[in-house]
């Protein structure tokens, strides 16, 4: 498994930050092929449910795999029991397909955020299906380290929305700059009670 994990070609940074009113899920757009940049448009954010976002780290076919699953599992849901999928549900089903796949993994991490009747949340959900709740911030990724060091120093209790939006651009220019694995433009993603947001690049 160690072997075959060291040739698997992985990076990315993905930030996720509860504010007041909502949650900011929040990703770079380059995908890369060991020292080549496969793509500079490449989309980690997917809305899975109408007010749930999931964001992706890794393998980018595991990713969509996964994103599409998590949109189907979520709608039938909906449909049978007449109610939306909470947000740690849907970390949960998430977190048992990974731990079920343990012996051929997904290589991805993933962030579920959004808005439910419990109010906002996101959920850090690992490779072989750990789920943990963040309180406040979280991120993902190769970039990681560096998007941590912004959140930790800037982030206060009870930000507001163009607060929280503000800190994700930071953190992820912040990625992009030291990480490799990281860069092109910012994909930004606001889910309040009331919408799902998706900011165009001309917003951002």
């Amino acid at each position: 498994m160690a072997e075959l994990s060291e040739t698997i070609s992985k990076g990315t940074t993905t930030v996720g930050i509860v504010f007041k009113d909502g949650v900011v899920l929040a990703t770079e757009r380059r995908a890369t092929m060991g020292n080549m940049i496969a793509s500079k448009k490449a989309k980690k954010v997917y809305q899975i449910a109408d007010r749930i976002g999931m964001t992706t780290a890794g393998g980018v076919g595991d990713a969509q795999q996964l994103a599409r699953l998590m949109q189907v599992e979520c709608s039938l849901y909906e449909i049978r029991r007449g109610r939306s999928m909470t947000v740690g549900a849907a970390a949960t089903l998430l977190s048992n397909v990974l731990n079920q796949n343990r012996m051929y993994p997904f290589y991805v991490q993933l962030l579920v955020g959004g808005f439910d009747k419990t109010g906002a949340s996101v959920y850090s959900v690992d490779a072989l299906g750990g789920a943990s709740l963040e309180e406040d911030i979280v991120a993902t990724g190769s970039g990681s380290p560096f998007a941590y060091g912004v959140l930790e120093d800037r982030f206060t209790k009870d930000m507001s929305r163009d607060e929280a939006v503000d800190l994700a651009k930071r953190a992820l220019k912040s990625a992009i700059r030291r990480d490799s694995a990281s860069g092109e433009s910012i994909c930004v993603v606001v889910i309040t009670k009331d919408q799902y947001l998706e900011y165009s690049e001309e917003d951002i």
